[in-house]
């Protein structure tokens, strides 16, 4: 994708007024959305995913339920009784949970989940079950949006954000990690390499971003990686997207890692100025590139 989300988006505008269903998971991210949403006078109906979400939407959303991961068939009932026609998702799941012994039941299956887990799909890759759950949402009539067509704002702009900039050393392993990255998401895996010395030191799979660049801080105890995270080439910009915050940067400093290299206009990046504000003091480079720029670089 040459052109970032942030370029291109033309949002239908929200008007006050208006209402939207939002399926909220872990992090930060539903919380920043609702208090974004609401600033522009749109009513928040809140299902939040049981274990996941943060009690903090109670006081940012209009109205606030939850249920477990595997209540499709509750979900959609609470949005139709609060009157909601489009919806967003924001915030991580953990698919893990899975594979955990029983994972499947743990999650409280109603019948329409175990429909889309039994028969609807034809594997358990993130886009896959997404795209499945979207489905029967839009069955009766709930339409989902990306969250960032009410908050285009908070995707992180192009250009170095820290005061530390990489080295020409970290140059070449970005531009290496970004090629392995995009590979990884086109494959559904992950969003995430961890990079020393244009080796790969760890892919992001099920167990998340941070996991990631922790596995990478045992595996290269000297230090010094660079933490490449990118869009799919093929990013439904409904979910999934890729999003850092204070929890990334915290990582990475526990981990070692001294780089952060994300995709411009692809990428979220809540509480900015305080994630910008901790790298700058542990020394951490973060930088939003696009590919044509790190091919300009290669080639010079």
């Amino acid at each position: 994708m040459s052109e970032s989300y942030r370029e291109r988006i033309l949002p239908i505008l929200p008007r006050t007024g208006d209402r939207v269903g939002l399926i909220a998971g872990w992090g930060r991210f539903p919380i920043v959305f609702a208090k974004i949403a609401q600033e522009q006078g749109v009513s928040v109906q809140c299902m939040g995913i049981e274990g996941m979400v943060s009690e903090e939407l109670k006081d940012v959303c209009d109205h606030f339920r939850t249920a477990p991961a595997g209540r499709i068939g509750k979900a959609i009932r609470y949005f139709q009784k609060r009157h909601v026609t489009q919806a967003v998702m924001a915030g991580k799941v953990e698919k893990k949970r899975l594979f955990d012994p029983f994972g499947l039941w743990r999650l409280w299956p109603d019948f329409r989940t175990l429909n889309i887990m039994l028969r609807a799909v034809s594997n358990k890759k993130d886009d896959t079950l997404l795209l499945a759950v979207l489905r029967e949402f839009e069955k009766e009539g709930i339409q989902f949006r990306s969250a960032l067509d009410f908050c285009p704002e908070i995707l992180v702009k192009h250009g170095f954000l820290t005061k530390r900039h990489p080295s020409t050393s970290q140059w070449k392993d970005i531009h290496f990690g970004w090629e392995m990255a995009k590979k990884m998401g086109d494959l559904d895996i992950g969003q995430t390499v961890v990079v020393n010395d244009t080796a790969v030191i760890a892919v992001e799979a099920i167990e998340g971003t941070d996991q990631c660049i922790r596995r990478a801080g045992t595996l290269c105890r000297r230090g010094g990686m660079t933490v490449v995270k990118v869009a799919k080439p093929n990013q439904d910009m409904r979910f999934d997207v890729p999003t850092i915050g204070i929890q990334t940067i915290q990582t990475m400093r526990e981990s070692g890692a001294r780089v952060l290299a994300i995709e411009s206009g692809m990428t979220i990046i809540l509480d900015d100025k305080e994630v910008v504000g901790l790298a700058d003091k542990l020394g951490i480079a973060i930088v939003s590139v696009k590919a044509d720029e790190l091919r300009l670089r290669a080639a010079a």
